[in-house]
């Protein structure tokens, strides 16, 4: 006790270091190793030496050393004696102590202290460095072995490094003044921590290093170390440690590696298991970021923990990760979720665990969505405990409410667990239909996912393979393959565009739709560029109704590309809002113009051209713009209009104001316009003139001769049309009366019967004129013009029944206008019955559909009465009493 506490007090005297020189440097490891500091002679009995070092050996004899020389110069002690000690490193692999003689100056530096106190105590430190895993630092942690005697005691500690740019092979080292000192972090866990930032560009350079530590009082100073700090990597502990069953039904261990490693790393993996039947231990090595486990059961608890370490060349193994624990079910499904196609075939494997005892997989039963029991044709028993289901040729999934796939159940004999395995089928035949442009520099393909499930979490790409030419007879999808970008569209569909191309090489593509379940294919497909090429559509599309032949023709330019022959399609209608279309196809390439018979020549036409390869290859252009015709007359029109006349003036005076009333022709009889009307006069006296009324349909002169003809032209700019109709007007005609009656008969508001009776004439009767007007109002006259056959006609207009009307019927003879019947009010005596006689035309024909109905309903009525109260009764010829009677002879009954 007296000599252990008279050592306390030596060593924490205030001390001199004396820094001794090195020409050669101590290679830091990987492993942890020791500073030591004795005197010369001294066996490693005299120092406090971790335990499994030996203390066989009794010199030091190593390569590395710092001497430390001591001598009297201190009052407080009378027996001093001058001694020299030896600082050296020894690792853990290496028992032997590292010694160096030599000074970086050739100087001796002095301490004073009590060499037999020092030659028992010594001093020792655990050293161990490593550059951390950011690459940033490197950190050297100092710890000293003397815990008990210093622990009252601060300790400092100073790490001088140098990182030259280049170390060259030379017996000498950096000048002492070339050294950066940093101050260690002695605060934490009675450790000393000392950063020593590192550049990255120079983590392949050697850093070289010594420390000097201070402890009570005492000044040591370690030999000259070195190091890459490239070889000294500890990297941070593995991320994302996970653990799930695979389809296999093996435990899938995973994790992710730590950023910013430069180099591959090795893991060292250890877990535990824990069940109601099993409990193990292991430690694995491996070199990819996942381990599989086998043999995993029912109930069981998995405790993991992984740590990483350079995998080729020195490092330092990185602490261990979080423990990450795992629990299985009762119940375990591998694969527990399945994504599939519809035509596949697929598997699910159940292990099933009932209070606390695997069931036998001979009475696991399968179940599909706890309705359907899947037949046992469909089993398959793996081993004792692993059950097997198999489904083939699956149709696609319905999605119940918001359940988008099947639940299978792993079932006890007598009972289901409440988990299942979740079966998603879904159809992958997306159809993908694509088009070159018709300047031939790239193609276009569309696709839509409408016609498939959508999944949540799913993605979908276009994925494809070009070959150098043409396509295979069966596409397949093949094992090399790029992505393609396609981008979705505001009509649903999404859109890849495919430039440049090469007009005549496959292209093999199809959709790959992402899963967290797996990747699904639709069926792949072949395009060749060339094959589906779009042209542009025709240029230079005219219409136009031909001159004095009436015909629409219609022309064309073909577009530049493609060079093979085309055929063409038109389409033409007239214009308006919903244009009905007519088709006219064209199969000659050299064609460029055609022309079609139109019903009405005189209406605007629009015409579009589109056109496409002549071998069926390819697809329909575009329509071409539309072109449209323009009116314009095509001959002089085909007729006159019809017209009547208003007659003014004093009944008993021969000259009165004759008014023409003209009908405006029509386009179609007009062809197609109507620029002036020309009336030709002809009487007897003043021979021919005519007059030009331009547009107005009104026209008013006078008459004075006894026989006055007009007649009416319609003029177009191509000439005046030919037949026309004639008037005379003629006074000895006006008195020509072959009318007998006219009756007006009203049927409705909008419909009168006007029927006459005609007595012989001598004259030859053209045609009548209806005027009818309404007498309450003092509006226009109306009239038509009618043949000469009618007898009876439906005067189409609107009629007020309180209101009273005038009715004229006018004959027309070639020699003049008769003189009219007038009647001023409907025929009161027979309006009922002529409505009755319209009516009888509704009312007879139901009557007589209705008699034959209720005859055949009658016959069909008694034929099921006759049988319905005779079938049981017998007949009398059939019975023993009534043998050789006669039914027919009367028999009278007295």
């Amino acid at each position: 006790m007296i000599c252990q506490k008279f050592c306390v007090v030596l060593l924490h005297w205030e001390f001199i270091c004396v820094i001794t020189a090195f020409n050669l440097s101590y290679p830091i490891t990987s492993w942890r190793f020791k500073l030591s500091c004795m005197p010369p002679n001294s066996t490693y009995d005299y120092f406090l030496l971790p335990a499994g070092l030996s203390k066989n050996t009794s010199n030091l004899n190593g390569h590395y050393e710092t001497a430390v020389e001591f001598n009297s110069s201190d009052t407080h002690f009378s027996n001093l004696s001058k001694t020299t000690f030896h600082c050296c490193f020894r690792s853990e692999q290496d028992r032997n102590c590292s010694l160096c003689a030599d000074n970086i100056e050739g100087k001796t530096f002095v301490s004073t202290v009590n060499s037999s106190v020092f030659q028992q105590m010594g001093a020792n430190w655990n050293i161990q460095c490593w550059l951390k895993g950011d690459l940033k630092l490197f950190i050297c942690y100092v710890e000293s072995l003397f815990k008990n005697p210093f622990k009252n005691y601060k300790h400092k500690v100073h790490l001088l490094y140098v990182l030259p740019e280049v170390l060259e092979d030379s017996p000498l080292v950096p000048q002492k003044g070339s050294f950066q000192m940093v101050h260690c972090n002695c605060s934490v866990h009675e450790r000393c921590e000392c950063l020593v930032p590192v550049p990255t560009a120079k983590l392949n350079d050697t850093l070289l290093m010594c420390l000097k530590i201070t402890s009570g009082g005492v000044i040591f100073q370690s030999p000259l170390m070195s190091v890459q700090p490239i070889n000294m990597v500890k990297p941070d502990p593995p991320l994302g440690l996970r653990m799930e069953i695979t389809d296999d039904g093996n435990l899938k261990i995973s994790w992710s590696s730590p950023p910013l490693v430069p180099f591959p790393l090795q893991y060292e993996v250890k877990y535990s298991e824990n069940s109601t039947t099993v409990i193990r231990e292991a430690d694995k090595i491996v070199s990819a970021t996942s381990l599989l486990v086998d043999g995993i059961l029912p109930g069981s608890s998995y405790e993991v923990q992984v740590r990483g370490k350079r995998l080729d060349g020195p490092g330092i193994w990185s602490d261990w990760s979080t423990p990450h624990v795992f629990t299985t079910q009762d119940v375990i499904y591998f694969p527990p979720k399945i994504l599939t196609s519809v035509g596949s075939n697929v598997s699910f494997h159940c292990i099933y665990k009932n209070e606390n005892k695997i069931v036998s997989s001979k009475k696991i039963v399968w179940w599909m969505n706890l309705a359907e029991k899947i037949p046992q044709s469909q089993y398959d028993v793996v081993s004792d405990h692993v059950s097997k289901v198999t489904f083939f040729n699956l149709n696609e999934t319905k999605p119940r409410g918001k359940f988008t796939y099947d639940a299978v159940y792993c079932c006890n004999e007598h009972e289901c667990h409440h988990r299942y395995a979740e079966l998603y089928v879904i159809d992958v035949n997306i159809n993908i239909s694509c088009e070159t442009d018709g300047h031939l520099t790239k193609m276009t393909c569309r696709w839509s996912t409408n016609t498939i499930q959508s999944l949540a979490g799913s993605t979908l790409q276009l994925r494809y393979r070009r070959s150098s030419l043409y396509c295979f007879d069966i596409p397949s999808i093949h094992r090399i393959s790029k992505p393609k970008d396609c981008y979705l569209q505001s009509d649903g569909f999404y859109e890849c565009v495919f430039q440049p191309i090469f007009l005549l090489s496959g292209y093999t593509m199809w959709i790959r739709i992402n899963h967290p379940l797996g990747s699904l294919d639709s069926p792949p497909t072949c395009v060749l560029p060339d094959s589906v090429v779009k042209p542009l559509p025709p240029s230079s599309v005219k219409a136009e109704i031909i001159k004095n032949i009436g015909l629409l023709k219609i022309s064309w330019e073909k577009p530049v590309f493609p060079e093979n022959n085309l055929q063409f399609q038109i389409r033409y209608g007239l214009s308006g809002k919903e244009i009905q279309w007519k088709m006219y196809d064209v199969y000659d390439a050299k064609s460029k113009s055609v022309s079609l018979p139109v019903p009405d020549l005189c209406a605007v036409y629009a015409v579009q051209v589109r056109c496409k390869r002549s071998d069926g290859l390819g697809l329909w252009s575009n329509w071409s713009n539309p072109a449209y015709t323009v009116v314009m007359d095509i001959k002089v029109p085909m007729r006159g209009p019809e017209f009547w006349r208003i007659i003014n003036g004093d009944t008993m005076k021969k000259e009165k104001n004759v008014t023409l009333l003209l009908k405006p022709l029509m386009k179609n009889d007009s062809l197609c316009s109507v620029q002036r009307y020309v009336i030709n006069h002809h009487t007897s006296c003043n021979g021919t003139w005519s007059e030009d009324v331009g547009n107005h349909t009104k026209f008013t002169f006078l008459w004075t001769e006894q026989a006055h003809t007009v007649t009416v032209l319609a003029i177009n700019s191509i000439g005046a049309s030919v037949a026309n109709f004639n008037l005379t007007f003629s006074w000895p005609m006006s008195k020509v009366n072959i009318v007998q009656s006219l009756s007006a008969y009203p049927l409705n508001s909008s419909c009168v019967i006007l029927s006459w009776i005609l007595s012989p004439s001598d004259y030859k009767l053209m045609y009548f004129i209806i005027e009818w007007k309404n007498l309450n109002e003092d509006g226009e006259i109306k009239w038509l013009r009618i043949s000469s056959s009618v007898k009876k006609y439906y005067i189409h207009d609107h009629f007020i029944p309180i209101e009273k009307y005038q009715f004229s019927l006018y004959p027309i003879f070639m020699e003049g206008v008769g003189k009219p019947k007038i009647i001023n009010s409907f025929t009161q005596d027979n309006t009922e019955k002529h409505q009755n006689d319209a009516g009888l035309y509704v009312i007879v024909p139901v009557i007589i559909s209705s008699s034959i109905l209720l005859l055949g309903t009658l016959l069909i009525s008694h034929q099921r009465m006759k049988k319905l109260f005779w079938e049981d009764v017998p007949n009398p010829k059939n019975c023993s009493w009534a043998q050789g009677l006669n039914f027919q002879k009367r028999t009278d009954i007295l």
